[in-house]
């Protein structure tokens, strides 16, 4: 009974999302708006639980689940995500007939991630990953008669599969040399790893697998047509949510199981990182589609993150763990920000093919003053403008880089980040200083709350830090026990 308390958040999703699906089974499409409001209510009643158990710490089902610090910070950064996802969802649902799928799938991706974050055992992950995935896919292609709705579903699919054959083929040859797929027992028994060539192969492949998860160039292929063809909210919930989900798995995989093959992987990651920030904010220059753009940023935000892994101090670990969660308030907000662009322009023109083209937000701050203000801030926080959560993440992230001895990983990284500013604030441009003769709209209800909760953490983070940096340096223990 006790283990199904400490479970008590996933319980409550599992539970709304069956509520939800079961409910609009019965409602009529006029009706379902309400359901919107169930998943909301659902998702918030499980952050109120997460919160309240912070500071528990639990094995569980044989030590295959752990209630840590780590799990507990990344199950709050997935709530989040969800509740902004789920409240601006109750907006673009509306009218919807499937809108009891769209939620509960919602939902159900919500408890993947959750799970992994929890996981201690390296089947646990790998299910609990198929689980998010499985239910992301789906939503990714929810609009059926969207052709790049279609393509971004089919394309994901197909990535997200190899992805998940390469892992579980890295995990076989784990579970061969170490004979566990328990991941402290596997840092245990890992001197076979370093001995055997399998194990670099074991590495190679689990590096690949979290690669495609996480979206690290060459491996970000699906990322920005993924990004593009999904329904902006979606598209929040995979780069704010799904790409976290990696990053946490990936903490534990690399950083608890395999620290005896550290040489190995770090150079690795060292030169993945440089190449995808490198990449993302080169190619994102380029971009007229606001969504493209945002996938172009959430590479360069994915090798940012990726810096810790190189670095390995507890403080650059902290830095990578407060950047997941200041990244979820940012990547998200912009995401709904440009959903609330997207339905004002479909709202006048149905036929319009590239709703998410940065034309469409000439004069934003005029039509849209809420909306336009929200993105300015999700945009200046991306590029790390001080008192926001980016600059804090930065901070904190590229001064342990300097402090490891990694000045050239920090120069680059700060290089990159100036660069992001041109496009972030060409973004500002149009919506600010350039004219448009078009009439001020009314700004959905919805959408408007999302980005609000958005705003606020974003500023929470950046003026407030403290407490956010300490709950990350108590997450970071856990990867790295004793040495904070």
């Amino acid at each position: 009974m006790m283990d199904l308390m400490l479970l008590a958040p996933e319980l409550t999703l599992a539970v709304t999302g069956l509520a939800v699906l079961l409910i609009g089974l019965f409602l009529p499409v006029g009706s379902k708006k309400i359901l919107g409001f169930i998943a909301s209510i659902g998702v918030l009643a499980a952050l109120a639980l997460t919160v309240t158990s912070l500071g528990t710490e639990a094995m569980m089902f044989n030590d295959t689940l752990s209630i840590d610090a780590l799990s507990q910070f990344f199950k709050i950064v997935f709530l989040v995500v969800a509740l902004l996802f789920t409240i601006a969802s109750i907006k673009y649902m509306e009218g919807n007939k499937n809108a009891e799928e769209f939620f509960s799938l919602g939902l159900f991706a919500t408890i993947g991630m959750m799970f992994v974050a929890s996981a201690n055992d390296l089947m646990v992950l790998f299910v609990a990953f198929e689980l998010a995935s499985l239910a992301t896919y789906a939503l990714a292609g929810f609009e059926k008669t969207n052709q790049k709705s279609l393509e971004a579903s089919m394309k994901y699919f197909m990535i997200g599969s190899l992805s998940a054959a390469l892992l579980l083929f890295g995990i076989s040859f784990i579970y061969g040399m170490t004979g566990t797929t328990n991941i402290p027992a596997i840092a245990e028994n890992a001197a076979g790893l370093v001995t055997n060539p399998i194990g670099i192969v074991a590495v190679i492949l689990l590096i690949a697998g979290f690669g495609f998860k996480i979206a690290l160039v060459p491996f970000h292929m699906w990322a920005p047509d993924t990004y593009q063809g999904s329904p902006s909210v979606v598209s929040s919930l995979l780069a704010a949510g799904s790409k976290k989900m990696g990053i946490v798995a990936a903490f534990k995989v690399f950083i608890v199981a395999l620290i005896a093959l550290q040489v190995e992987w770090q150079t690795v990651f060292a030169i993945l990182a440089v190449v995808t920030m490198t990449y993302g904010n080169v190619v994102a220059v380029t971009q007229t589609s606001v969504k493209r753009m945002l996938a172009y940023s959430s590479l360069a935000q994915a090798g940012y993150i990726s810096m810790a892994f190189v670095v390995l101090t507890p403080l650059a670990l902290s830095g990578g763990i407060l950047y997941a969660l200041s990244h979820g308030f940012m990547k998200a907000g912009a995401f709904i920000a440009t959903a609330a662009v997207v339905y004002m322009v479909l709202s006048e023109n149905k036929d319009t093919e590239d709703p998410d083209h940065l034309d469409n937000f000439r004069g934003l701050g005029r039509r849209m003053p809420i909306t336009a203000l929200s993105m300015t801030i999700f945009v200046f926080a991306l590029a790390g403008i001080p008192l926001t959560a980016g600059f804090t993440s930065k901070f904190v992230l590229f001064s342990s880089t300097i402090q490891a001895g990694f000045v050239w990983l920090a120069v680059i990284a700060i290089l990159n980040s100036a660069l992001s500013l041109y496009y972030y604030a060409k973004i500002v441009k149009y919506m600010y200083f350039l004219p448009t003769d078009a009439d001020k709209v009314s700004e959905p209800l919805p959408y408007t709350i999302a980005l609000v909760i958005a705003v606020i953490g974003v500023l929470a983070i950046g003026f407030w830090p403290e407490p956010f940096s300490y709950w990350a340096m108590e997450a970071a223990k856990v990867l790295i026990p004793g040495g904070i």
